[in-house]
């Protein structure tokens, strides 16, 4: 199965190999079990500014700059443009909320994962829509030696969060490599399709509520129930950089 969407991978984008060298994280709902609170928190923070998102919502706009969910909801609900400025005034009241919860804890597999790629000598980036400084801490001191910080990329690297392409294509920047020699691995409908659109093989894992096929129409090459599942799965790219 491997082989076949490889080679779908290669004729869509019109690359001759496929030869990773790193391999691209989203945080919240991959490296950390971070999405739960991550949508009780954005349902609590804009019913309190007026707007309105429901819990389901927040999965649905994961992976976009906060700033720019905050935007686009107001477009729509209120008729009218946010600046950057405004728009982060709304996304500190979010952060606030955030930050008041106990910590997310790391995603089951995730650690096995990131030990196994580590050791087949291939960099592990992270590409997060996020800002929440809480999270982005805890990053290297949970995953000493396996995580960067250099090769973190965040809404404050990018202009255009996901969709966008923007971010992935930072990721391949700050890691040194071209889109044929990167995986990505997200949850996200709309961090799925960033990473396709910036030409990365891209492995979805359905860590939240919504269906595999939504990961699926966005273009994911392969789709994950649980990071374990792929942590048990990862040997079979081996064979394309060992």
């Amino acid at each position: 199965m491997l082989q076949n969407k490889v080679t779908e991978y290669l004729k869509r984008n019109g690359f001759e190999a496929f030869n990773p060298k790193a391999v691209l994280f989203d945080m919240d709902g991959v490296i950390y079990d971070s999405m739960y609170n991550h949508s009780e928190c954005w349902h609590k923070a804009m019913k309190k500014c007026g707007l309105e998102m429901t819990r389901e919502e927040a999965y649905l706009w994961e992976g976009m700059r906060g700033e720019e969910v905050i935007q686009n909801l107001a477009r729509q609900q209120w008729h009218r443009e946010l600046t950057n400025e405004q728009a982060h005034e709304i996304y500190l009241v979010k952060s606030a909320i955030f930050s008041s919860l106990e910590p997310a804890k790391k995603m089951e597999g995730i650690t096995e994962l990131f030990q196994q790629i580590h050791s087949d000598g291939l960099n592990i980036g992270v590409v997060t829509g996020s800002g929440q400084k809480s999270l982005l801490d805890r990053l290297e001191e949970d995953f000493c030696g396996l995580i960067r910080r250099d090769l973190v990329v965040t809404s404050y690297d990018v202009r255009q969060g996901k969709p966008n392409p923007e971010p992935y294509l930072c990721g391949l920047i700050k890691n040194g490599v071209k889109a044929n020699e990167a995986i990505v691995v997200e949850n996200a409908p709309l961090g799925v399709r960033a990473a396709v659109n910036a030409g990365i093989f891209t492995i979805a894992v359905n860590t939240g509520p919504l269906s595999n096929e939504e990961l699926i129409k966005e273009g994911a090459d392969l789709v994950f129930n649980s990071m374990t599942d792929l942590c048990e799965y990862w040997i079979n790219f081996r064979q394309f950089f060992l």
